[in-house]
């Protein structure tokens, strides 16, 4: 038997691949909605961060995931962010 493809994804601030269950994905619906995605499945674009505090702090910093996402990013998604990585 062939083992299990493990799907990977590429975190938007390290630009490193991990597989998809080590990072936490962000996701822009057609409305314009943000949302944090911890079960991967949720409708539109999305982007992905490790799991990891200094990753988050400095998507915070950069202010990359709003350019990613082509949005504002409020901050109730950054606090949702922190608290789930710690």
């Amino acid at each position: 038997m062939n083992p299990k493809k493990v799907p990977m994804r590429k975190c938007i601030i390290t630009n490193e691949r991990f597989p998809k269950q080590e990072l936490i994905r962000v996701v822009k619906d057609k409305e314009g909605n943000v949302n944090v995605d911890l079960t991967g499945k949720l409708n539109g674009r999305g982007a992905y961060l490790k799991k990891d505090l200094n990753v988050i702090k400095k998507a915070i910093k950069t202010r990359k995931l709003d350019r990613h996402l082509e949005t504002t990013i409020p901050e109730t998604i950054y606090e949702e962010l922190l608290k789930t990585v710690e």
